[in-house]
């Protein structure tokens, strides 16, 4: 499956990723088409990287912004690093997330005993997220939540390790929701439920501050609709 190109200029394109795609080469990725391989072949983008600023991990879907050029590519790395682009994920937790409106502030480093997990330890980046509860869900006994999520840094793997911490880990998570869980839940739920939903950043060329949206992908559209709101 291919991403869709939501907007798109002379210097800058605007993705929705699918699920299961790769954002950036590596050894591990032989074989298979990247975002980055797409982007070289699709719309001719030479420069590092194919222009990607930013990533998500495979199995999350949304938004992502690509520089066409290097001189936007900087500008938009210099956004990201002053935390003036805007994101927010929708996510699917366990339990019923209470306030409905909060704000993790705890920090995030990789995990010593795992290199490829993250986790809250002591020593670790400053790591922010606003989160709003949009909707009380369940599936059979279990309380769920939708949750919108704002993150205010962008540490890997932040909105899922964020969540854990809160004690809501998120919907079919294997790496931080546990092994039997994860496994229950992707009896209903095909792939973690983790999207980026809405992009807003300060295009680096008029100086106008814009802002693109996606719908819901439609296997996750499809797990909400297994569910009982309450």
């Amino acid at each position: 499956m291919d991403p869709r190109v939501i907007f798109e200029d002379e210097v800058l394109l605007i993705v929705d990723k699918p699920a299961g795609m790769v954002v950036n080469r590596a050894e591990t990725t032989k074989g298979k088409v990247t975002l980055q391989d797409w982007l070289v072949e699709n719309k001719k983008i030479e420069i590092e990287r194919a222009g990607i600023v930013h990533r998500l991990d495979k199995e999350t879907s949304g938004l992502l912004v690509v520089a066409k050029v290097e001189t936007v590519m900087l500008a938009l790395q210099k956004q990201f690093k002053d935390r003036t682009v805007q994101k927010t994920y929708w996510c699917l937790v366990h339990g019923k997330l209470t306030p409905k409106v909060g704000e993790v502030n705890v920090p995030i480093n990789r995990n010593p005993f795992n290199r490829k997990r993250f986790g809250i330890f002591i020593g670790g980046r400053e790591a922010k997220s606003e989160y709003e509860v949009l909707d009380y869900y369940h599936y059979k006994d279990e309380a769920l939540s939708l949750v919108a999520v704002k993150p205010k840094t962008g540490r890997t793997h932040q909105i899922r390790v964020h969540l854990k911490h809160l004690g809501y880990p998120l919907v079919a998570d294997e790496w931080y929701g546990g092994r039997k869980t994860s496994r229950n839940d992707r009896r209903w739920c095909p792939r973690l439920f983790l999207q980026a939903m809405s992009l807003s950043l300060i295009h680096p060329v008029t100086g106008l501050k814009q802002q693109w949206k996606t719908e819901l992908a439609v296997d996750l559209e499809g797990v909400l609709n297994k569910l009982v709101k309450d």
